[in-house]
């Protein structure tokens, strides 16, 4: 059984991965399916460092961060969550809503990062925000790259996004068809054409541009913006990591089902059963003690369970996607709550995944698989997301799963060896033996502005605070 629609994301990673050989990362540099590191891949350096051998995740977020960019017409506010914030015009626009055909002017301002060289060349990159929109507010997040042979990408548009959803702002999107004869955005994903070209991103700015009504007096704010960029070798397998600080810890997370959701509220993303991504976002929102308001939650049917899940895919819902699965929107959607962060990035390991368990940080992981490959699951899948709460003290993964028919039976416990695999490979076969993308470790990690000393540390290693 497929927990989300095949049609968008699994479709268009099955393409690049077969076609082109960069949507799941596929390293033109990986050693067979040993697992093996780049040869010659860079190392981290710093304390506690560990090797950075493919993944780059880099991001602005402090006051420092801010000032360092380039403004026009935004201001750096400097209090406890540091923010660059619209202060003055830098001019006007027209934007016609490609979902609802309105045109409006907008005033906009911009920010714009410095240039980021990743510590690997990539092909592939996944960027993530974190943004207050104000009620007829909204932001657009570009990338500003340059290739390997020191030609410029396209100025790719990687998101429209707004936490409304009403009359006053343009739908939630992102755009289709931006490309060049060397690169492409699938979705949420910028993605090298071919891997085995040896061309890759060599260096990347960011683009924020926030907007609000014309003659307008609203304030959108940008909190974070980073991006991860990467470059995971090609394989079936993966190396096996042995149980570390994680076995035996298991953090008291909420158990939320998709599948309760069945049939409501089709218009996004076909109703509940595709729902893995949203719910896995609000289990993990309401784990650090967030929640929607009464207020916020009135348009729900009172008869529906856990009206939260409702509101959290309303409130991730692509309009061009035409799903709740957009990795960076559903990031953002969790930061729309009081002082709470968030990235899309990718770890390298379960030992990883296990550092940021041990810390007191659930995790939020893409996966794909074929029923036979995950015992216990139930189901296969083109493309599912579940939350990662703990580890047996034999270190097999305890996992809360959407995919589940009610709450009480979310928590799952899968075989080590076979999740650790099903999540941080790039290839695979379906049923029928056709070759297929894995998604390379993704996750994402949600966390408040307030952290203790070692969720400090285990972030600071992954690149992210």
């Amino acid at each position: 059984m497929i927990r989300r629609p095949a049609n968008r994301r699994a479709f268009l990673a099955a393409a690049v991965a077969v076609a082109a050989g960069a949507a799941a990362a596929p390293s033109a540099l990986a050693a067979g399916s040993s697992g093996g590191a780049p040869a010659g891949a860079p190392r981290a350096a710093g304390p506690g460092a560990r090797a950075a051998t493919y993944v780059d995740f880099h991001g602005w977020s402090t006051a420092a961060d801010w000032e360092s960019g380039t403004a026009d017409g935004t201001r750096v506010e400097a209090e406890s969550r540091p923010a660059v914030v619209f202060d003055a015009p830098a001019g006007t626009t027209e934007y016609t809503d490609p979902h609802t055909g309105t045109t409006a002017t907008w005033e906009y301002a911009t920010w714009t990062s410095p240039r980021h060289e990743p510590s690997v060349p990539a092909s592939e990159l996944i960027a993530s925000w974190n943004a207050h929109t104000p009620a007829g507010t909204w932001v657009r997040i570009e990338l500003l790259g340059t290739y390997s042979d020191g030609t410029d990408t396209p100025a790719y548009t990687l998101g429209v996004w707004t936490a409304g959803d009403g009359e006053d702002v343009p739908r939630r999107t992102s755009v289709d068809d931006q490309t060049d004869d060397k690169s492409a955005v699938y979705t949420d994903t910028f993605a090298i054409a071919d891997a085995d070209s040896g061309l890759r991103l060599a260096s990347f700015q960011l683009r924020a541009t926030l907007y609000r009504a014309e003659g307008g007096d609203a304030a959108p704010a940008l909190w974070r913006l980073g991006a991860m960029s990467s470059d995971v070798p090609a394989r079936y397998e993966v190396p096996a990591a042995e149980p570390g600080v994680g076995a035996g810890v298991e953090l008291e997370v909420p158990r939320y089902s998709q599948e309760i959701h069945k049939g409501q509220y089709p218009e996004y993303d076909g109703g509940g059963e595709a729902w893995c991504s949203p719910t896995s976002s609000q289990m993990i929102i309401e784990f650090w003690g967030r929640e929607p308001t009464p207020e916020q939650l009135e348009w729900v049917n009172p008869d529906y369970a856990d009206p939260q899940v409702c509101h959290a895919a309303r409130h991730t819902f692509d309009y061009q996607y035409q799903g709740c699965g957009n990795w960076p929107f559903n990031v953002a959607y969790a930061t729309t709550y009081k002082d709470m962060q968030a990235v899309v990035t990718r770890l390298e390991s379960l030992t990883q995944a296990e550092e940021v368990v041990a810390a007191g940080i659930p995790l939020i992981t893409s996966q794909s698989f074929i029923e036979s490959e995950l015992d216990g699951a139930g189901y296969g899948t083109a493309g599912h997301l579940m939350t990662v709460i703990g580890f047996t003290e034999d270190g097999d993964v305890i996992a809360n799963d959407p995919a589940s028919p009610d709450n009480p039976s979310v928590r799952r416990v899968y075989k080590r060896r076979q999740w650790e695999n099903i999540w941080l490979r790039t290839k695979r076969k379906d049923a029928d033996g056709k070759e297929l993308s894995g998604t390379g470790g993704v996750c994402y990690l949600y966390f408040p502005t307030e952290l203790t000393a070692a969720q400090q540390e285990v972030l600071g290693r992954l690149g992210v605070v």
